[in-house]
């Protein structure tokens, strides 16, 4: 509440000082000589006011108050009902927000909307009582502007951060590829995305690099692919090795998602410089990925030992001529 005060204290002040510092050195004289006058007019009125209550006349302070303290009380009752207007309307903007979109949106969206509502009740009171609206218009803009300038980087954070707030390609928990990190997401806020690894290193990525690029949301699915691949030797029976593999899978059978395009596949890869190369494709749970991914990989080289069918490495022959 106090800070709202200030806040609208320093909007007030600004307002009533705007046509002075908009305007050249003569109307500044000329709007103070007009401020002026309006004092001593109101000074002298009162003076004559009391004078005559003194004596009994009611009718000059009767005037002063339907000049004065009428126009005064019901301005401060429109601030007062905006106030109470604006926060009303904010919780009606900011509520739905938060429950679909995102917190931090709902509540910059629910204050962005108590401020505009409050900023244009002020510049409606300031207009009753002749303060140029128009100079004090022109003030902000420039104001605006200035600072836009001045924050560039600044704004474009903003702006990616509103974009992922409401896209929202990913939320707090899920593991991302991006800005060329691979890391579990710990906040989403307005400028930056808290990330943390699985080293335990904490990040925080500027939103607009993150999105003005590639973004590879890791867990956004609840089941995943193993792939592994392996290569064994050019005398190993190929049906043999296709059973091994298959074996190799099926072992593995707990965490294996089943159903149409789930399940395991074995496949025979390509011919390579030295072995013949395959591929045990393993569906699992997104959470046990790395889990079955380990096992399987175990499981492939246990079977294939136990088979007899060798795992060959990287050979180059190299044959050396002898000059006579």
């Amino acid at each position: 509440m106090k800070r709202n005060l200030t806040f609208f204290t320093t909007i007030f002040t600004a307002a009533v000082n705007a046509p002075r510092r908009a305007t050249a050195a003569e109307t500044n004289a000329e709007s103070e000589d007009a401020v002026s006058g309006v004092v001593e007019t109101a000074t002298q009125e009162a003076t004559e006011a009391a004078q005559q209550l003194a004596q009994g006349d009611f009718s000059a302070a009767l005037h002063l108050i339907e000049k004065y303290v009428v126009p005064l009380a019901s301005a401060l009752a429109l601030i007062i009902a905006s106030y109470f207007v604006a926060r009303f309307l904010a919780r009606v903007v900011r509520k739905p927000i938060e429950k679909h979109v995102d917190l931090t949106l709902g509540a910059f969206a629910g204050r962005l909307t108590f401020y505009l509502i409050m900023i244009f009740a002020l510049l409606g009171v300031l207009g009753t009582f002749g303060v140029s609206v128009t100079s004090f218009a022109a003030v902000l803009a420039a104001a605006g502007f200035a600072i836009g300038m001045a924050f560039q980087g600044t704004l474009s954070n903003f702006a990616s951060g509103v974009l992922l707030l409401v896209f929202r390609p990913y939320k707090v928990g899920d593991v991302i590829n991006a800005a060329g990190i691979t890391a579990k997401v710990t906040e989403i806020e307005l400028f930056t995305t808290v990330l943390d690894t699985f080293d335990n290193r904490r990040i925080i990525v500027p939103n607009s690099q993150i999105a003005g690029g590639t973004i590879e949301n890791v867990t956004y699915h609840t089941e995943r692919r193993v792939d592994v691949a392996v290569g064994v030797d050019y005398a190993a029976d190929l049906d043999k090795t296709r059973e091994t593999l298959e074996a190799a899978a099926r072992s593995l059978k707990e965490h294996l998602v089943e159903g149409e395009g789930r399940g395991y596949q074995v496949v025979l890869g390509d011919l390579g410089d030295s072995s013949v190369n395959w591929t045990v494709r393993f569906w699992t749970k997104a959470d046990t990925f790395f889990v079955a991914k380990e096992g399987l990989t175990r499981a492939v080289k246990n079977h294939l030992d136990d088979a007899g069918i060798g795992i060959p490495f990287p050979q180059m022959d190299v044959h050396l001529i002898k000059e006579q």
